[in-house]
């Protein structure tokens, strides 16, 4: 099916794409209070799992970190649990090559797949497990500009 010039196409998707983000990110500003989840929100380490298990159910890191980030912009989540969380959502993304390694080899992932599948998890894991004692200092460095 031919839907026209390419290049219009792409600009049409990227135009599209960017409303759906900008109505996400002022839907999540306006969410209001949300003292019942205070426990979560400022816990540096339950928003580290959130971010985990938000990117696993979205299947997006983009979409989980734009979550945050209009979170962080509305006062309702501190900088330091952001941070936390999309240290999570970087872990969080590496469930899509578990998926399609699950897929393509009828089960569970064999070979250069599981090779990849483990490669791509264990480093971004190792990236978060070692700047997860630090996120206070990156919080308050970032908190400068």
């Amino acid at each position: 099916m031919e839907l026209g010039n390419p290049i219009i196409t792409t600009l049409v998707g990227l135009v599209i794409f960017y409303i759906g983000l900008k109505m996400f990110s002022g839907g999540m500003k306006s969410m209001g209070n949300m003292d019942h989840l205070s426990f979560f929100i400022h816990n540096p380490y339950w928003m580290f799992l959130g971010g985990i298990v938000m990117t696993l159910l979205w299947q997006s890191s983009s979409l989980s970190t734009t979550a945050i980030i209009a979170l962080v912009a509305s006062g309702t989540v501190p900088l330091p649990a952001a941070i936390a969380a999309v240290l999570g959502a970087n872990i969080g993304t590496t469930g899509t090559i578990w998926i399609a390694g699950l897929l393509v080899s009828d089960g569970i992932p064999k070979g250069d797949t599981l090779r990849i599948a483990m490669m791509h998890t264990g480093a971004n894991l190792f990236m978060a497990l070692s700047l997860m004692p630090f996120i206070h200092h990156i919080a308050r460095f970032l908190g400068r500009f």
